[in-house]
């Protein structure tokens, strides 16, 4: 992913993957983008107005949709892929660009929030163990949002401050990959590899068929 391109060089971006197609493709390199999450071509705003879905869709092999991130380090404690928001993405991902060069993006981690929220404060990323184990050690249940498909809880730590933590699970994982499988896809996308999530690749098996390439 490219990020942050002006909304004037959008053109500029398309050729540019046209060019890398015409140079890597007959080395036999399979060429794909990601795109931040919109939920219409003219979004507002310097991450989507340059990210031309259905550019992206004609000119790649396939294309990686960011469906994540509401919930991000900076901002206020939110599901981190809030499963109706990722749905109002797809819904409009589906009709730009074909299904079967669509891979949906899915996070593998949470978040651990301070609160009140301070702008310019940061959350804390965990695992999805890390957040479990900090559950346990808290003292506290785990809740599940059926609207976000995503597990989350507060707890008060030692300095008797709040802190609110959304992240992922087994059950938030199988939401996202019948989401995948419901809007026949090509498949989904990790964001991020290496993080201590072993409940994850249990569902995948169970979900999913995994083609090798």
């Amino acid at each position: 992913m490219i990020e942050y391109v002006y909304p004037e060089n959008k053109e500029d971006y398309n050729n540019f993957l046209r060019r890398a197609v015409e140079k890597y493709k007959p080395l036999g390199y399979s060429i794909s983008s990601a795109v931040a999450p919109k939920y219409k071509e003219e979004q507002p705003g310097l991450l989507y107005e340059a990210h031309d879905y259905k550019a992206h869709g004609e000119i790649l092999d396939f294309v990686v949709v960011m469906t994540y991130e509401w919930g991000w380090s900076g901002g206020r404690a939110m599901a981190i892929a809030p499963l109706d928001e990722v749905r109002k993405v797809l819904d409009y991902t589906v009709t730009v660009i074909p299904r079967e060069k669509v891979m949906m993006g899915v996070p593998t981690y949470g978040r651990d929030w301070t609160l009140p929220f301070v702008q310019g404060t940061f959350a804390k990323t965990l695992s999805p163990v890390a957040a479990v184990n900090l559950a346990a050690q808290q003292n506290v249940s785990i809740q599940f949002d059926e609207g976000d498909a995503s597990p989350w809880y507060k707890y008060t730590d030692a300095q008797g401050k709040e802190h609110e933590v959304w992240f992922e699970d087994a059950r938030s994982m199988k939401a996202k990959y019948e989401t995948a499988i419901e809007y026949g896809l090509r498949g989904v996308s990790f964001w991020v590899l290496g993080i201590s999530f072993p409940q994850n690749w249990y569902v995948v098996r169970d979900e999913m068929r995994v083609r090798k390439i």
